[in-house]
């Protein structure tokens, strides 16, 4: 197990919701599992005119995320890890200069020994990265003299291709590219993760890998809730920039990705950009119009309560055409994958909260029980990123009795069945390897422009053409009505419910 280093975690924006909500309890839970070094401080710094103590009440002692897991926590244990907790207000007059900041870090480091070990957190829109960075940059707390430094980059990362590569290129101009760590929380599942164990640790999957096997790929990511109080971010993004470009090409990139040298994470990083450079970018209108769908949903009941529709939404445009469902289908240009389609939709005001990749086998070619029940029940691997975590295979069986009817049968792991085993949440993994420098589940630059290259293409099309669109779907529902055409001749997309094992094919809207 990789040591971790004593360290210092410099927090800006600590005042805002991801500090409370996921970042401090990851860490309480990294303390919890004896995950930290001996001597690890946490800096919160904000323009709020917080003192240490009113920023240990509001992170931890009197945190409504909290609340509960402290009720049965250690007293001193909680004292100690709260004792690690400071504060610093970041006033107007430091937008152009750190040196109190600095001092403070100092301070800090040497009163507890952290050894010059930093890591910065970017807490904070994309506007504000260059700021910190620039100002971060003219203090020198960027040099490593003494001690590594490090920092971790929110999404967004960037609009589109082109902020993309200024935002990538203002990063680089204060730290080098080696010492940014863009954070992905999608990539700190441990179900992501085990694509690739999957993938590459087990012959029975790792053969059938490439085009003579595979018919499609299929993932979905959906989530049950609207836009809630996000309506004025949500109608500029999208739900193609807000989950396409970033997790969702993440995964794919897992899937398509070739083996790589070594567990190394640059070996690894490597080859996702391969796969993501990899992917045929749609750029002619008739196969932009044919393989893509937008979508938004539409006011309607669910559980007996009226559900606003998106264009009703608090900071949402009357006129929106902005997606709230997005469905595409694509092909990537190389041996393994020559000719087999992906489809990957995401959206929101979906019956249920899932995401999961569903790798479709062909069927045999030569079919002696076609008239025995296995017509169009082909044999699918399921991988479940959320929720219900696991792996579903489902396979034919031959029915009790005479003759040789045949169904399709489940064989299934899930990750809560490892009772000993404490999953790390996504922040928790993803913290604790920006502490010990492993950046493989971190976005490399040149990743992030790639898929942005295939999905800037698209973005133009739906913005550009007043031909294109916007379907809607009542909310509650799996999508528009003819988002089945996408896949016209191969089948229909599973629709799947909230357990793994479930497949109903159907869903309740009220």
């Amino acid at each position: 197990m990789t040591k971790t280093q004593n360290q210092l975690l410099v927090i800006f924006g600590a005042s805002g919701d991801l500090t409370a909500r996921k970042l401090i309890p990851a860490i309480l839970n990294l303390a919890k599992g004896g995950h930290l070094p001996e001597n690890f401080v946490v800096l919160g710094a904000s323009r709020s005119s917080w003192s240490d103590e009113e920023f240990r009440k509001n992170v931890i002692t009197e945190s409504k995320h909290l609340k509960e897991k402290l009720v049965d926590e250690d007293k001193k244990f909680i004292a100690e890890f709260t004792a690690r907790m400071f504060y610093h207000e970041l006033s107007s007059a430091e937008d152009t200069d750190y040196s109190k900041l600095n001092k403070r870090i100092t301070q800090l480091d040497s009163e507890h020994d952290t050894e010059g070990n930093f890591i910065f957190y970017l807490s904070v829109p994309p506007s504000a990265h260059e700021m910190i960075s620039n100002n971060l940059h003219k203090q020198g707390l960027h040099k490593e003299d003494k001690g590594w430094r490090r920092l971790i980059v929110e999404k967004p990362f960037g609009y589109d291709l082109k902020t993309a590569k200024e935002l990538n290129a203002t990063l680089q101009r204060y730290f080098k590219e080696s010492q940014i760590y863009r954070i992905d929380h999608y990539l700190g599942k441990e179900t992501v993760q085990n694509l690739l164990v999957t993938r590459f640790a087990n012959s029975i999957f790792e053969p059938l890998w490439n085009r003579n096997y595979i018919h499609y790929v299929e993932i979905t990511n959906a989530e049950s809730g609207g836009v809630e109080k996000r309506g004025g971010y949500y109608d500029k993004s999208g739900a193609l920039r807000d989950m396409f470009q970033s997790h969702l090409l993440q995964i794919v990139a897992l899937i398509v990705m070739e083996p790589p040298l070594s567990a190394d994470a640059e070996q690894i990083r490597n080859e996702k950009l391969k796969a993501l450079k990899s992917l045929r970018i749609m750029t002619d209108e008739k196969t932009l119009h044919e393989n893509t769908i937008r979508a938004q949903y539409i006011s309607s009941v669910i559980d007996g309560k009226k559900v606003n529709g998106y264009r009703e939404e608090e900071g949402v445009d009357a006129d929106s055409t902005t997606e709230t469902y997005a469905a595409l289908k694509f092909f990537v240009d190389n041996w393994r994958w020559a000719d087999v389609p992906f489809y990957v939709r995401t959206a929101k005001r979906m019956p249920t909260k899932v995401t999961e990749v569903v790798i479709h086998f062909k069927s045999p070619h030569h079919q002696i029980f076609k008239d025995s029940g296995m017509d169009q029940k082909d044999n699918k691997l399921i991988i479940r990123i959320q929720p219900d975590e696991g792996v579903l295979i489902k396979f034919g069986v031959k029915v009790p009795g005479q003759g040789f009817k045949v169904e399709r049968a489940n064989l299934d792991f899930y990750y809560s069945s490892l009772t000993e085993t404490h999953v790390m949440e996504a922040y928790e993994r993803l913290l604790l390897d920006a502490m010990q420098g492993d950046p493989t589940l971190y976005a490399r630059a040149d990743e992030v422009e790639a898929a942005w290259a295939f999905v800037d293409p698209i973005l133009d099309y739906w913005k550009d053409n007043e031909d294109v669109r916007v379907y809607g779907y009542s909310a509650g529902v799996w999508g528009p009505e003819n988002a089945d055409e996408l896949i016209e001749g191969i089948g229909r997309w599973r629709n799947p419910g909230s357990n793994l094992a479930d497949d109903p094919g159907f869903c309740v809207i009220c």
